[in-house]
């Protein structure tokens, strides 16, 4: 934004402190609970590879990351970013990056049926990121944003995707005599 105008409204421009706070606000029970969803079904299994500390430093990386990725793509925008997409995004980048042959569950309505079918963690990844890229790249071509962040998913997603095997506990290879 304008850093005259926060100035004026009494906010520090150069307080990097919001990039990280937004990331625990959201922008109603719709926001908070697909995201706490989405967090459950792929963050668990990252926390459980990661531990619980490292995974806290996983989550605030993307999160921040995804903060910063909104504001590149956003500069003159007045619109307040808030919400944990890139933290979730983050955590769905290290799910793929450490259970890469896991499938995932989709449920598509088909008229009033509904369809179950499976796709591998990549394909599913690799189709939502696509979906990411092209809103956000259509996004750059609007006079106003529609309120989604999409450039925070892309952000929070790939720093998610260059950390997550790095920070990922090496497990002791498993002995032929456990259960």
């Amino acid at each position: 934004g304008n850093p005259t105008l926060a100035r004026e409204a009494g906010f520090d421009p150069l307080n990097v402190l919001p990039f990280l706070t937004n990331t625990f606000m959201h922008g109603g029970y719709l926001h908070l609970i697909v995201n706490m969803w989405t967090l459950w079904l792929f963050g668990l299994p990252v926390e459980d590879r990661l531990g619980p500390w490292r995974f806290l430093l996983f989550y605030l990386a993307c999160g921040t990351a995804g903060s910063a990725g909104h504001l590149i793509f956003n500069l003159d925008s007045t619109t307040p970013a808030l919400g944990a997409s890139g933290a979730i995004a983050g955590a769905l980048a290290g799910f793929v990056r450490l259970f890469p042959n896991e499938k995932v569950a989709l449920i598509q309505p088909i008229f009033v049926f509904p369809v179950l079918f499976h796709l591998s963690a990549v394909w599913f990844t690799a189709l939502w990121f696509g979906i990411q890229v092209l809103q956000g790249a259509f996004q750059l071509t609007q006079e106003t944003a529609g309120g989604i962040a999409w450039w925070a998913h892309i952000g929070g997603f790939v720093v998610g995707f260059a950390i997550a095997k790095r920070l990922a506990k090496t497990r002791a290879p498993s002995s032929p005599w456990s259960t």
